[in-house]
C-alpha cells in the first residue's frame, strides 16, 4: 500500500509517497480503507520531533513510527477475531497513534464511531482532535447559554470549532484572528471579532468567563486582567521553545491555577467516542460545519504540511485517499 513516510526527523521535505506492507489486524482492531485524514499541529510536532522533549517518548534520534497522521475517516475492511461492533462496509472515523496517512490503517475498534448519513468522510476526518479538544475545552469551561466567551486563535483548526460550539451553546463570542480571517471568524457565529493586527485584547475594557487560548502570545498577568473573577483560563497553545515547547508555561499556569480564585486550566483532551458521535451528529442536523481550506491528495501531504507550517491557520486541511491499485 502507499503511506506517507519519513526515517527522520526534520521539515516537510523527507516526507516520501512510498510503498508499505499493510498493517496485520490485531484481535480487537479493524483494517480501515482510510479515505481522509487530516492536518493537525501535533503532525508537525512529530515530523520535526520539536520540542525536542517529546522525542523521549516518540525515539531519541529517530523517529520509532515512520508513518504520521492521527486523524483519519473510511470504510471498515477486516475486522479482528474479537470485534463485533464493526463489520466489513461500516463507514468509521477516529483518532489512531499516527500511520494515518496511508491507504490503510490498523486501528482499535474502540476507537472509532460511525460517520452518520449527511457527513462526509473530510468533514468526519476534522472532528477526532480538533474538534474533541474544543467540545471537550468548553465544558472545561463550564461554558452554557449567556456565557462571555473569548476564543484567542479562532479562525485555526480548533478554533472554528470553539466558536461554532460555543455560539451554538448561546454563548457571547469573541473570536481573536487577524484580518484575512475577520469576516470568516464572524460568519461562525462570533458576536465581536478582535483583529490582532490592530488590536490587543488584553488592553480592552471587555472582560470574559472563559478565555481559550489557542494562540499563545500573552502573559499569565495581562489575561488574568481580562478575566472575569471567578473566570475560566483554557490554556491548549502549541507556542514555545524548540525544547521544552509549551511546558513551562503550563506548569505555570497550573501552579498559579491552584492558589488564585481565577480557575486557571490545561486543556488535556482525551479520545471520546460519545463526544465524536455527538459532534458528527451536529454536523448531521446543520447546527456545525467544518471549515476546510484546502483539500489535497496523501501524495501531496508534504505540501500541504508545508502550507500548515507557513500560513496564517484557516480551519483544517484535509487529505484525500485515492483508491489503491489493484495488482
Amino acid at each position: 500500500m502507499k503511506a506517507i513516510v519519513r526515517d527522520r526527523y526534520g521539515s516537510a521535505d523527507l516526507l516520501r509517497y512510498a510503498d508499505v506492507p499493510r498493517p496485520a489486524v490485531g484481535p480487537e482492531q479493524v483494517l480501515v480503507r482510510v479515505r481522509a485524514c487530516s492536518l493537525n499541529f501535533g503532525d508537525r510536532v512529530a515530523l520535526r520531533g520539536e520540542p525536542t522533549v517529546i522525542r523521549l517518548a516518540w525515539g531519541l534520534r529517530r523517529p520509532r513510527v515512520t508513518v504520521l497522521g492521527r486523524d483519519i475517516a473510511g470504510t471498515v475492511v477486516e475486522a479482528g477475531a474479537k470485534v463485533s461492533r464493526w463489520q466489513p462496509g461500516d463507514e468509521v472515523f477516529g483518532e489512531v497513534d499516527q500511520r494515518g496517512f496511508a491507504e490503510y490503517v490498523a486501528a482499535p475498534a474502540d476507537h472509532l464511531a460511525r460517520v452518520p448519513a449527511g457527513v462526509s468522510f473530510e468533514q468526519a476526518a476534522t472532528l477526532p482532535v480538533a474538534g474533541s479538544t474544543a467540545l471537550q475545552a468548553l465544558r472545561l469551561g463550564g461554558v452554557t447559554a449567556g456565557s462571555r466567551v473569548l476564543v484567542n486563535g479562532a479562525s485555526g483548526g480548533v478554533g472554528t470549532f470553539a466558536v461554532q460550539l460555543a455560539a451554538d451553546l448561546g454563548a457571547q463570542v469573541t473570536g481573536v484572528c487577524s484580518t484575512r480571517n475577520a469576516d470568516l471568524v464572524r460568519s461562525l457565529g462570533a458576536d465581536v471579532v478582535v483583529d490582532y493586527t490592530r488590536e490587543d485584547f488584553t488592553r480592552g475594557d471587555r472582560s470574559y468567563d472563559v478565555i481559550f487560548d489557542l494562540a499563545g502570545g500573552h502573559g499569565l498577568a495581562a489575561l488574568r486582567r481580562v478575566l472575569a473573577p471567578g473566570g475560566v483560563y483554557l490554556s491548549s497553545s502549541g507556542a514555545g521553545g524548540r525544547v521544552l515547547g509549551p511546558l513551562p508555561h503550563l506548569l505555570k499556569v497550573t501552579a498559579l491555577g491552584a492558589v488564585t480564585r481565577q480557575r486557571l486550566r490545561v486543556v488535556a483532551t482525551r479520545r471520546d467516542t460519545a463526544d465524536l458521535d455527538h459532534l458528527a451528529g451536529l454536523i448531521a442536523a446543520g447546527r456545525l460545519s467544518p471549515v476546510i481550506e484546502r483539500v489535497r491528495p496523501l501524495s501531496e501531504t508534504a505540501d500541504a504540511l508545508r502550507a500548515l507550517e507557513t500560513d496564517h491557520a484557516r480551519g483544517k486541511i484535509v487529505l484525500i485517499v485515492p483508491e489503491p491499485v489493484q495488482p
